[in-house]
């Protein structure tokens, strides 16, 4: 197993793990390179598998990864993704058990990172994660869980603010962040459909540290409020943005 990663030297030139071919996301790809490339300095890590497939994990420390969770000398897992024909080859518990082993190396006092009671999408399987010692800490809404494994007797937990889950505005309103090479897509698409069906609409970028503490809702680079109501994580295209403003 041939792991690279990224650091400030290679970060801008070494093939990135998600959005591999297709020429629709080149955009977002060119501007989570332009994100990684300043969170690097501050001690994320991207590792991947040295091969043209969606092998990576990504995490960062807590104090400094964009989620409205708080807890002391943690590490946050943003994202471990084996796609296609490289699972069930032991890919991902090796890039866990490298981001655990960072852990202890570093005298962290442990690893969250978000899940969900039941699998979603874009979150972190809590089955798998439980295998390696992980446990509920902290929950919102009985549906979204903050899985850690604690080396020390610790608990990180959600703030205040992302326990609140609503905002006054009831327009569809998204708060996203670049971290995530589909988002700019993504985008597009939602403003497009808005735009052609006279949908009220407000956009929000996320785009420092403090703003994404600050966030009053689940957030792991992306939150969809509507009627003044957190909704979802999940990255919207116009087909699942369709369906959600029908089921209201």
């Amino acid at each position: 197993m041939e792991f690279i990663t990224l650091n400030p030297d290679n970060v801008m030139s070494e093939h990135l793990c998600c959005a591999i071919s297709d020429k629709k996301h080149q955009t977002g790809v060119n501007d989570k390179r332009n994100w990684l490339s300043e969170r690097v300095k501050e001690g994320h890590i991207f590792r991947k598998l040295d091969a043209q497939g969606k092998v990576f994990i990504e995490y960062a420390p807590l104090e400094k990864a964009w989620v409205p969770v708080t807890g002391n000398n943690y590490l946050y897992i943003y994202c471990l993704w084996i796609a296609g024909s490289y699972k069930g080859k032991g890919y991902g518990e090796a890039l866990l058990q490298s981001c655990i082993d960072d852990a202890k190396a570093q005298g962290k006092s442990g690893i969250c990172v978000l899940s969900s009671k039941k699998k979603k999408p874009f979150l972190s399987d809590k089955k798998f994660m439980m295998k390696y010692g992980f446990k509920v800490v902290d929950t919102i809404n009985d549906e979204y869980e903050l899985l850690a494994l604690s080396l020390d007797g610790t608990q990180p937990q959600f703030t205040a603010d992302a326990r609140k889950q609503t905002i006054e505005n009831k327009e569809l309103t998204i708060y996203y962040g670049m971290q995530c090479p589909y988002i700019p897509n993504c985008i597009e698409q939602i403003y497009n459909y808005c735009e052609n069906n006279q949908v009220p609409l407000r956009l929000i970028e996320v785009n420092t540290l403090e703003k994404a503490k600050q966030l009053p809702c689940i957030f792991n680079n992306w939150a969809v409020f509507y009627n003044g109501k957190f909704e979802t994580v999940h990255l919207l295209n116009e087909g699942l943005l369709k369906k959600l403003l029908q089921s209201k």
